[in-house]
């Protein structure tokens, strides 16, 4: 929802994007610590996972810098639909390897490098690809798979940074007020996620991810 509105306020969509990633990078932190139970008892998880993280996230970025800004305009509302199908289908996956070993197999980590490519390259939207990819990890509940998504999009975004600061295309007064807010936000928001239902917490991420889609589609142009 933060990309929308940096949208809306007319901040361009490449610098949209930049400048989001710079705030949610600290609410991925705020709540990577809210869930830090669940990250101490997964944390045979994330080795692997934030190398081929911070490797993607790079590549990403810099491939972001290269794109013409009209061209990336038109591709918003599908990179978003993608990444929301993938995570509403996840389910009927996991269903299908209920009994996946609790790591990531080499597919999962090449999956996770071309998901960090996406998100060094278009920030929103990338927890739903990590949370379907994790879906086949075999974790105990959602909760324990928003808090690995959590540490390994701090990574993302934080890798991510690097290229758009030295870019100068980062919005300072829109990201400083926007990452004391995703502080807050992100750490409260962990907390009272540990305790709402996962049926309850998939649905709404999905309809985020629609109502997203249909803004973009509806005014992306």
């Amino acid at each position: 929802m933060t990309f929308p509105a940096l949208i809306f306020t007319g901040v361009p969509p490449i610098s949209a994007n930049a400048t989001n990633n710079f705030a949610m990078w600290f609410g991925t932190l705020a709540s990577a610590r809210g869930y830090h139970e669940e990250v101490r008892e997964q944390r045979h998880l994330l080795i692997n996972a934030a190398i081929v993280s911070l490797v993607g996230s790079l590549i990403g970025a810099v491939l972001l810098l290269h794109t013409p800004p009209h061209t990336f305009q038109r591709m918003i509302p599908f990179l978003l639909l993608f990444a929301t199908i993938v995570f509403a289908i996840s389910p009927f996956l996991t269903r299908q390897h209920s009994g996946a070993a609790k790591r990531h197999t080499p597919v999962q980590l090449f999956a996770q490098f071309l998901t960090a490519i996406y998100g060094g390259y278009f920030g929103a939207g990338i927890g739903f690809l990590m949370l379907a990819i994790l879906a086949f990890s075999g974790l105990p509940n959602f909760n324990a798979m928003n808090a690995v998504k959590n540490v390994l999009a701090a990574v993302i975004n934080g890798v991510a940074l690097l290229p758009f600061i030295i870019a100068g295309i980062i919005h300072w007064p829109q990201a400083i007020i926007m990452a004391a807010g995703a502080v807050l936000g992100g750490y409260i928001g962990s907390r009272i996620g540990r305790r709402v239902p996962s049926r309850v917490m998939r649905a709404g991420v999905i309809l985020v991810g629609l109502s997203m889609v249909v803004y973009f589609f509806l005014h992306g142009n």
